[in-house]
């Protein structure tokens, strides 16, 4: 396999060295198995296989025998894809979307400048124009999203603020009658709200209850 002045990878796998007769080859394409593209990726042979399913990405190439082989632009998408998983929480049905815009606005790109033609170039701009207002509104409502667990967690913090006031109150006040309006005070604080409407939701255990203030004098 031809490169680019640069010795091969020494643990490319024997499969990847011979795929040249099943797989377009190039100036300095390197193709990985499986197994060392997941490795390079960090992530599981499993999740490669799952975005291939899912079709969010098509390796380029086989072996003879059938296996996937990953050039360095199929590492590139799957780092794309962790990118929007992780900084900005998509699912990868959103995910799929957007790689489907950005994969037509690469085409945009090569028609534009493939035409001479002053109507085409201006449909393509219009074009290219609506696929990134879409993007836009997908990122502007998931940071919306974002913005509303937030508020809610800020919510959540000022509650237990004020339990662990109440809870001090309780515990130091010396009057009897005190110290029972500061435990009423702890058991009404106003329930948690119920189903988190921000990103990473379901990653946030409902609460099963709050802490108990030590035991007070209660009012007769």
């Amino acid at each position: 396999m031809g490169d680019t002045g640069t010795a091969p990878d020494a643990t490319t796998s024997t499969p990847a060295r011979s795929a040249a007769a099943t797989t377009p080859s190039g100036p300095g394409r390197d193709l990985r198995g499986i197994g060392q593209a997941a490795q390079e990726l960090g992530v599981s042979i499993r999740a490669l296989r799952y975005y291939q399913e899912m079709g969010l990405i098509t390796p380029s190439g086989r072996t003879a025998g059938g296996n996937r082989l990953y050039a360095e632009e199929d590492l590139d998408r799957v780092r794309r894809i962790r990118e929007l998983q992780t900084l900005l929480g998509f699912n990868l049905d959103e995910i799929r979307l957007i790689l489907a815009s950005e994969d037509r606005l690469v085409q945009v790109r090569v028609e534009y400048r493939a035409t001479s033609d002053d109507g085409d170039r201006m449909r393509l701009l219009i074009e290219a124009q609506q696929t990134y207002e879409r993007l836009r509104g997908e990122v502007s409502d998931k940071i919306r999203r974002l913005e509303a667990f937030r508020g809610e967690l800020d919510e959540r913090l000022a509650r237990n603020k004020q339990v662990r006031s109440a809870v001090v109150h309780a515990r130091t006040a010396t009057d009897p009658a005190e110290a029972a309006e500061a435990a009423e005070a702890v058991t009404t604080v106003p329930p948690e709200p119920t189903g988190p409407t921000g990103p990473g939701a379901s990653a946030v255990p409902a609460e099963s209850g709050r802490a108990r203030p030590p035991a007070a004098p209660h009012r007769r």
